[in-house]
This record gives C-alpha cells, structure tokens and sequence, in this order.
C-alpha cells in the first residue's frame, strides 16, 4: 500500500464536485487525490509548485556547477580584461 503524503485526500469523485470548496478547506495545504484508496495525484497551491519548481532549478544548476569544478585542470585562465 503507497503512502498519503498529505494530510488532506479525497477521492476523485469528490474532487469533481465541487473543487473550489475543497481548495478553501484544504487551507493551503496538499490535497491528496485518491483513486480507489490509493493516490493518483496530489494537488498543491501554486505558490507551493512555483517554490519546488525553483528548488529543482536550484538543485540542478549545483549539479552542473559540481561537475564544471571537477573538470577545473580543463578550465582557461583569462583575465577580466580579456573579456
């Protein structure tokens, strides 16, 4: 059995109602979409994705740096002035 990872569910059905209602009950909080008892979908506020979806920016671009000081013998020397 997979995990609810929110304190709010319901199920799809419910969902389809009436969801402005349920987004006002959730207070902010994840809604977790169920169908037949098992998630198959999480509902967030937006504010909540546009906060992940930096996260994740953030997160790859310290992968690409991690891997960019690796290759540091492979790095040019130049001068401010040069450029």
């Amino acid at each position: 059995m997979r995990q609810v990872l929110a304190d709010f569910s319901v199920s799809i059905s419910e969902l389809k109602k009436n969801p402005s209602s349920l987004l006002t009950q959730a207070s902010g909080s994840p809604i977790a979409v169920l169908n037949h008892n098992k998630p198959a979908a999480y509902l967030v506020p937006a504010e909540t994705y546009e906060a992940l979806m930096d996260i994740i920016d953030d997160y790859e671009l310290s992968k690409m740096v991690e891997e960019r000081r690796a290759d540091i013998d492979k790095a040019v020397a130049v001068s401010l002035d040069d450029l």
